[in-house]
């Protein structure tokens, strides 16, 4: 009887993988190559919105130069920026006042719309009571109560920062009041639960809520309180002995200064950037490590 043999098939081991053999790169070079792109991210925030600006200032200026538009109707950049260097000492007194009545109404209305929020948050009645009358401040346009406030207000510099209080007051108040509001409702059963105190509550829990509310009314209130101050000066026309960069515009209109115009109006878009990009950066500050709004993530 023939004997049968069974062949056992070829088993071939595959050699074992090691640490260096895998594609991972390691944390070290993960963190390298976010921190490059968050650099090169940075650089084109910056980079493009100059190059963007400086095509638009170069087209204006060949606009300007090519039809020979007289200088009364548009002056070119160049001009714009001789008139500001010329007049420089004028104009920056008129800056500095605009923007210490900015930061002062700004200032108020921190003050005035936290505390207030705070009250509305703690205290129902007063909401009810007095959230009408912020509201009524906030719809009716400034320009329409700014003369009486003229009038009824003997000094000019205190009429116009109140005008410009009652600009920027009414965003923070608001979005405070919302952020005080946005507490988990779980978390609020949680400090109860472990009986925590009104102040222990409202440091835990209610003010880290209301922290990206208020620093979003933030960065809208600094844009709102240096409008209101434009508006007011506006509204004053050239009378009190400090004036600001608003007089200015109106003296060069009265005059048909019109590069003198467009310089002071440089200086007051320069500030609402300079103001905005303050506020956007002590949000990232502030926020940039725990919120999702402000945290960084590749796309």
């Amino acid at each position: 009887m023939a004997s049968t043999s069974i062949t056992e098939p070829a088993v071939t081991v595959a050699p074992a993988l090691h640490d260096d053999d895998t594609a991972t790169p390691s944390a070290d070079a993960q963190r390298a190559h976010e921190d490059r792109q968050r650099r090169r991210e940075s650089l084109l925030r910056i980079v493009v919105p100059a190059v963007v600006v400086g095509a638009l200032l170069l087209l204006w200026e060949w606009t300007v130069r090519a039809n020979n538009i007289p200088h009364y109707i548009l002056p070119a950049p160049s001009l714009i920026l001789k008139t500001l260097f010329d007049n420089w000492g004028t104009l920056s007194s008129a800056l500095w006042f605009t923007v210490r009545l900015t930061l002062l109404a700004l200032a108020a209305a921190i003050v005035g719309g936290v505390l207030l929020a705070i009250a509305f948050a703690l205290f129902k009645w007063v909401e009810i009571g007095l959230f009408p009358i912020a509201v009524i401040l906030q719809v009716t346009p400034i320009i329409a109560i700014a003369p009486l406030i003229l009038i009824y207000v003997s000094s000019t510099t205190a009429a116009l920062l109140l005008c410009a209080w009652i600009v920027a007051f009414f965003p923070i108040l608001s979005n405070t009041v919302v952020g005080l509001k946005s507490a988990d409702s779980n978390l609020r059963d949680l400090f109860q639960l472990y009986k925590a105190s009104p102040w222990q509550t409202f440091r835990y829990l209610l003010a880290p809520s209301a922290l990206p509310y208020f620093m979003a009314g933030l960065k809208i209130a600094g844009g709102l309180s240096l409008i209101g101050a434009v508006v007011a000066e506006f509204t004053a026309g050239t009378a009190g002995k400090e004036t600001g960069l608003a007089s200015r515009i109106l003296e060069s209109s009265f005059r048909t200064e019109i590069p003198m115009m467009f310089a002071a109006l440089l200086l007051v878009s320069l500030l609402g950037i300079v103001i905005f990009i303050v506020f956007a950066a002590l949000s990232r500050l502030v926020l940039g490590h725990w919120h999702e709004s402000e945290m960084r993530r590749e796309r």
